[in-house]
């Protein structure tokens, strides 16, 4: 028999004790890989590394879609950390709800023929949950750690005021007088309220006697200082705020957000703990634009029935509200909320109701020397302070969702001089955060008790309020932003009422110099870029 070996080559036979060694030593080797790789995996996810440091977290990615949780919302967790968002979720279900599945069941071949037609698409087939978790229980469903989000870092600031030790109503006005100017008697209501209202929910029941929570309307101009009152409030305090809009909200069954959805961004803000949404604050804002629609036939599914279906969530009852999302769904869980403690904010500018107070106090005059002149209320800025209930039943509100809000506060017009104040005395005030932009490059900014009052001029002409403020600033601020960068030998900018009227420039200081001269970059009469 002619040998084919090659004399390079040392071929030999083999035994059987030694092919069992040679397989011992490879399924060594290969355990030690494998064990190997996981203990890096284990170290890289569970963040124990060389020294005891921790590795930073990452988000949750979905597993259809790849969004991360910061932007696709809250994940359903589901067996071999597989991770599916929201929407994916709602989608699959839509899909699988039109799937006739009662007619594969009668007819067993069906599934035989749908598999034989699936083989033929490469990739294309019924899915096993264990197929999904290739990638190992701790790399999340096979997406790797580098196409994850870090999570950030929560904060850790803690509120001025404790729910468990609610100070005095005087601390709390006194805390809020240092974020809001004017509106002492708003403060003082809201004050008030909210201390009684927790002392209420502390101490659950006296004795046999169970006191009621007080709702409350606030009403007043647009830039007022309402929503705006409500968030300082909320921030003092340790509890979940819930800002809602009146006009997004329709009656149920119909397209937009049902009533419920106002406690379920309650639920979300409170991190979905039902015990501490059930003592939170929801503030519903626009609770003007739900009212009654006059003149008119068809069904007010957006105003007249949005304010019935608000009666039980202020009086108090047990509501169902999704978990993580905005609209009940089969897989999505629900959880019931007692709305028996939340309190209850409603506020709006109720536009043209001053046309219903004037009518009617107007009806009030008489003649004789002791009567009222018609004009007499017509220029009154603060003619809201006396509205009343049937003013408010004129205007289109109901009477049983008005005998919920018994606190009825009036927010006044803001004049001049609080225009003044809200620019430079809050702790957040305008001018304090471009002075502090400024700051940051070594620039000291003034302004001159004279022009505050030219921009306080300014934002009363526009009739918005406060709002109109930083708009104003916003406009006269842009020039000095953009010019002020380019030369570093800069050091003070005031600004004077002429610069606001438009008649001259800032006052321009360069370091180390006395005198103030001006840029003739910042002149609006003149073009300088060619």
């Amino acid at each position: 028999m002619t040998d084919n070996r090659n004399d390079d080559l040392d071929f030999r036979e083999v035994t059987d004790d030694e092919a069992v060694d040679i397989e011992n030593r490879d399924t060594d080797s290969g355990s030690k890989e494998t064990n190997g790789g996981s203990d890096a995996d284990r170290k890289n996810t569970s963040g124990e590394g060389k020294g005891g440091d921790e590795q930073p977290q990452f988000e949750d990615v979905c597993f259809v879609c790849r969004r991360p949780e910061s932007k696709a919302g809250k994940m359903f967790h589901l067996p071999n950390n597989i991770c599916i968002c929201n929407d994916c979720m709602h989608r699959t279900m839509d899909a699988v709800s039109q799937f006739d599945y009662q007619n594969m069941l009668n007819n067993p071949g069906l599934l035989n023929e749908l598999n034989k037609n699936m083989g033929s698409f490469p990739g294309l087939g019924f899915m096993k949950m264990d197929d999904l978790g290739k990638g190992g229980m701790n790399n999340g469903g096979g997406i790797p750690n580098s196409q994850k989000i870090k999570k950030k870092s929560e904060s850790s600031t803690k509120p001025v005021f404790d729910i468990r030790n609610i100070p005095a109503p005087h601390k709390i006005k006194a805390k809020l007088d240092e974020y809001v100017i004017g509106q002492n008697k708003a403060k003082k209501v809201m004050s008030v309220a909210v201390y009684n209202h927790y002392k209420r929910v502390a101490t659950d029941t006296m004795d046999e006697i169970e006191i009621e929570k007080s709702n409350i309307l606030l009403l007043g101009p647009t830039g007022s200082g309402k929503t705006y009152l409500v968030k300082t409030l909320a921030r003092l305090l340790d509890v979940p705020l819930a800002i809602a809009d009146a006009t997004s909200l329709t009656e149920a069954g119909y397209i937009g957000d049902d009533i419920e959805s106002v406690v379920s961004k309650l639920l979300a803000a409170a991190g979905n703990d039902v015990e501490k949404t059930e003592h939170g604050i929801i503030f519903i804002d626009e609770i003007d634009k739900i009212a009654k629609k006059k003149n008119t036939t068809s069904r007010d599914v957006s105003g007249e029935s949005v304010q019935q279906g608000m009666l039980k969530l202020l009086e108090g009852s047990n509501v169902e509200v999704p978990v993580g999302a905005g609209s009940k769904n089969a897989m999505v869980p629900l959880a019931t909320v007692n709305t028996k403690n939340i309190l209850f904010i409603c506020g709006g500018a109720f536009p043209d109701l001053e046309e219903i107070i004037t009518q009617r106090l107007n009806k009030q005059t008489s003649i004789g020397f002791d009567a009222d002149l018609k004009d007499k209320y017509e220029d009154d800025p603060n003619i809201l302070s006396n509205v009343t209930i049937e003013d408010l039943k004129k205007f289109g509100m109901i009477p049983e969702f008005l005998g919920r809000l018994p606190i009825i506060c009036t927010l006044t017009a803001l004049t001049k001089q609080m225009l003044v104040q809200i620019l430079k005395e809050p702790k957040n005030a305008i001018l304090k955060q471009y002075q502090k932009l400024l700051a940051l490059d070594e620039v000291d900014l003034r302004f001159d008790d004279s022009a505050l009052e030219a921009i306080a001029d300014k934002a009363m002409e526009k009739e918005t309020g406060a709002r109109a403020l930083r708009a104003i600033i916003e406009e006269f601020m842009l020039d000095i932003m953009y010019e002020i960068p380019k030369d570093e030998n800069i050091g003070r900018v005031t600004i004077t009422r002429d610069y606001i009227e438009g008649k001259a420039s800032p006052l321009i200081e360069i370091r180390g110099e006395a005198v103030a001269p001006r840029l003739p970059q910042l002149d609006k009469d003149k073009d300088t870029e060619a």
